[in-house]
């Protein structure tokens, strides 16, 4: 079974492609788009996941 981890980076993996890829034509700028995001989006699960850390659900 996969950890959630690698689920969350595949997900921003392929969600930041298909953005980068729908917002912008030059292939340079969808691969600075593309890891911007994917930056993002994991940083964002990361520091999310530690803020709901204490709360049980």
């Amino acid at each position: 079974m996969p950890s959630h981890f690698l689920v969350m980076l595949a997900f921003a993996g392929l969600v930041s492609l298909v953005f980068a890829v729908l917002l912008r034509d030059e292939p340079a700028e969808q691969v600075r788009l593309s890891g911007l995001l994917f930056g993002a989006f994991v940083a964002t699960g990361v520091v999310l996941g530690w803020v709901l850390l204490p709360f049980p659900f």
